[in-house]
C-alpha cells in the first residue's frame, strides 16, 4: 500500500505561516481531507456562520477535487462549530453540498484555534482504478 500526500509542501495558514501537516492522504480508495476552516489566501473570511460554512466547505471540496474525488464519495463529515446557536444555520448550508449524498456526520461545539465560526473535515472513498 502506497499512501499519497496533497499539499505537504505549501500548506500555509493564518499569516502565511507553514502547516505542518497534508491537506490531504490518500491510500487504497481511502481520502482523509483535514480540518478546513473558512479561509482564501490564508486569511479568514468576513461574515456570519453561513458565508463561513460555505467557504470551509468550499474548501473541502477543492481538496476532493484536486485528489479526483467528489461530494458523491464522502463517507464521514467532522464538524465544529465555535457556537452552539449556529448549528441550523450551517445544517442548511451544509445540505446544499451534500444533500443528494448525506454521509455520516459528527458535530461538536468546540473553541476553535483560529477567529473562525466552523471548521469541517471528511473521509472519503472511492474504488481504486484496477
Amino acid at each position: 500500500m502506497s499512501i499519497k500526500r496533497y499539499g505537504v509542501a505549501g500548506g500555509s495558514g493564518t499569516g502565511g505561516q507553514h502547516l505542518p501537516f497534508a491537506r490531504a492522504t490518500e491510500a487504497d480508495g481511502w481520502l482523509y481531507v483535514s480540518g478546513q476552516t473558512p479561509m482564501v489566501d490564508g486569511e479568514v473570511i468576513e461574515g456570519g456562520i453561513v458565508a463561513q460554512s460555505h467557504q470551509a466547505i468550499r474548501n473541502v471540496l477543492a481538496i476532493l477535487e484536486e485528489a479526483g474525488y467528489g461530494p458523491e464519495h464522502v463517507m464521514r463529515c467532522g464538524v465544529w462549530l465555535d457556537d452552539p446557536r449556529d448549528f441550523m444555520s450551517f445544517n442548511k448550508v451544509f445540505k446544499e453540498y451534500f444533500g443528494a449524498n448525506p454521509p455520516a456526520r459528527a458535530c461538536v461545539v468546540s473553541s476553535m484555534v483560529i477567529d473562525c465560526k466552523v471548521e469541517v473535515d471528511c473521509v472519503a472513498y472511492k474504488k481504486p482504478a484496477a
